[in-house]
């Protein structure tokens, strides 16, 4: 493998890995499963198994931090993410996957600052797309801009929504 390689081997890794711990929290929430069931059953069953003929290779340190720091953090991130909504949106009442998509870039937002903000944002809107709509994927894209310029002080480079 040429060195230029690894960077999209290891960002791929991280997509699985994001993709992983939306579908981990989803079930944690929508099961009331505690999280470290939920991990285990991933860890043993899905993360590096094969899933609809793709294998999920994720970056199992990385899946682990997103899913035990949205679960650490959840009543602060749920705050963060109630304030970024537009009026009318109810977090409790949205779309469980949604939430979770938006519970994880949040963390990330919030927690794991070494990320590039456009990377967090981009990344977690492209999971919402796979799941949603464009208004969806759109409604991510707004609420963790939001997000992102009160914690970070900064917009996604694209300028955000």
């Amino acid at each position: 493998m040429r060195p230029s390689q690894e960077p999209d081997r290891a960002a791929s890794r991280r997509r699985f890995a994001r993709l992983a711990a939306v579908q981990a929290l989803y079930q944690a929430d929508l099961n009331r499963e505690s999280i470290e069931r939920v991990l285990t059953q991933f860890l043993r069953h899905r993360v590096g198994q094969e899933d609809e003929g793709v294998i999920l290779n994720a970056d199992i340190d990385f899946f682990t931090s997103v899913v035990r720091g949205v679960a650490a953090n959840k009543p602060d991130l749920d705050r963060r993410i109630t304030a970024a909504l537009t009026s009318g949106r109810d977090l409790e009442r949205m779309e469980v996957v949604l939430r979770a998509i938006l519970q994880a870039g949040a963390f990330e937002l919030c927690h794991r600052p070494e990320i590039p903000t456009k990377v967090v944002i981009t990344e977690y809107v492209d999971i919402a797309g796979d799941f949603f709509s464009e208004n969806e994927a759109g409604l991510a894209n707004g609420v963790l801009d939001r997000i992102a310029k009160a914690v970070r002080g900064e917009p996604a480079a694209d300028g955000g929504g």
